[in-house]
């Protein structure tokens, strides 16, 4: 197995593969990122839900429209 050469495209040539930045730092913003995009996530699914159940409330009017002509 060969191991590819990856180039490094922000252009500085002086800066080792590892740049030894704070773990724990990164860690905190990974979880804060990961809890807002989980946020989103719920409240669009609430949306969805919800915009589901309006619409199966409007299904028997639909129908009394159409059947009674009213």
């Amino acid at each position: 197995m060969t191991l590819a050469q990856r180039s490094n495209e922000s252009g500085n040539t002086n800066t080792p593969a590892n740049d030894n930045q704070d773990v724990e730092a990164a860690a905190v913003v990974d979880e804060e990122s990961i809890a807002d995009l989980v946020r989103r996530t719920e409240r669009r699914a609430m949306l969805v839900i919800f915009g589901m159940g309006g619409w199966l409330l409007l299904i028997p009017a639909i129908y009394a429209v159409l059947t009674h002509g009213i």
